[in-house]
């Protein structure tokens, strides 16, 4: 399979939907859609979890009752098998507290005329280091 030319405009396109539905709670449960049942990965602040249930159980369970992800850098890169990397860069805003800067990273996988997300990364981005 070659490089997608594409690449680009899919990612961006992709990472502004899924932070438009994951900020949304009425559309926050239709992320399940973007995830394969059983090929899907996340690490979520170093917890692992495979499949598409197991993924929506984590998000379901996470306690903000409002959240906004700030954007402030997406790159992509094609792979070789069609699929495409995306690494995001932003700030995260939870209900009433500071905001708190994130990275994530997606590998999308072509499935037919589609994708699904098969790699997904989450971490805050805090540095502990002693004085």
């Amino acid at each position: 399979m070659a490089l997608n030319p594409n690449y680009e405009a899919i990612g961006k396109a992709f990472t502004e939907q899924y932070y438009n539905m994951f900020d949304n709670p009425a559309t926050r449960s239709q992320l399940q859609a973007l995830y394969n049942a059983d090929q899907s990965l996340l690490s979520f602040e170093g917890q692992q979890m495979q499949g598409a249930a197991k993924i929506m159980e984590k998000l379901s369970s996470l306690t903000f009752q409002k959240i906004a992800h700030l954007i402030t850098a997406v790159d992509c890169q094609p792979m070789f098998d069609g699929g495409i990397l995306i690494n995001v860069l932003g700030q995260l805003k939870t209900d009433d507290d500071i905001p708190q800067s994130f990275m994530q990273n997606f590998v999308l996988k072509p499935a037919g005329d589609s994708f699904f997300i098969q790699h997904d990364v989450f971490r805050l981005v805090l540095h502990n280091v002693a004085a």
